[in-house]
């Protein structure tokens, strides 16, 4: 997998991370636990693109 390809998947979860915080957020009895785990998973992956393009920039 190129590094394009994969900071793409990390992006396409990142996007699906934060449709998943909203839904929750917005249902009544949202648990609020579960929501602080996907926001700590939705900022990893975007510490993770923020690394890889780094290093792609870094590499041209």
């Amino acid at each position: 997998m190129s590094l394009d390809a994969h900071i793409d998947e990390l992006a396409e979860k990142h996007r699906d991370l934060d449709r998943r915080i909203e839904k929750e957020e917005s249902s009544p009895g949202s648990d609020d636990v579960n929501i602080h785990e996907l926001k700590k998973e939705k900022l990893r992956l975007k510490d993770e693109m923020e690394r890889l393009r780094a290093t792609a920039t870094a590499a041209e």
